[in-house]
């Protein structure tokens, strides 16, 4: 079984993750819980509408390390900005939200990145 293997795995039993990356001003690791979600087949970092420090970080330091079943994996942020995939996106996770606001304003608000795994 290769890493990404290994990592999709832990990916689809943990829906409740901690992810480290390096800050954006600082250069120092930052450690956060976040929560990742499923769409077309791949796996996504994002949240309700707000600005969100891991963001900024991986926008300018894309590479992180996903925190998996007392497991360490190397990824890489893939930031979404096209509209048109953010809808596609969003129109996917935000069905399985009950708790979510409108669909638009996920669109407009919200950080998405896609997890790309290395290795």
């Amino acid at each position: 079984m290769t890493a990404t293997d290994e990592t999709r795995q832990a990916l689809e039993r943990q829906r409740t993750i901690e992810i480290t990356t390096t800050g954006r001003r600082s250069g120092q690791p930052r450690r956060t819980e976040t929560w990742r979600y499923r769409a077309g087949g791949r796996y996504w970092l994002t949240g309700s509408p707000g600005s969100r420090d891991w963001y900024a970080n991986v926008l300018a330091h894309p590479e992180f390390t996903l925190h998996l079943a007392d497991q360490d994996f190397q990824a890489r942020a893939r930031p979404v900005t096209d509209p048109d995939e953010r809808a596609l996106v969003f129109g996917e996770i935000v069905l399985t939200l009950d708790w979510a606001e409108s669909l638009e304003s996920w669109i407009a608000g919200s950080p998405l990145v896609e997890i790309e795994l290395l290795g």
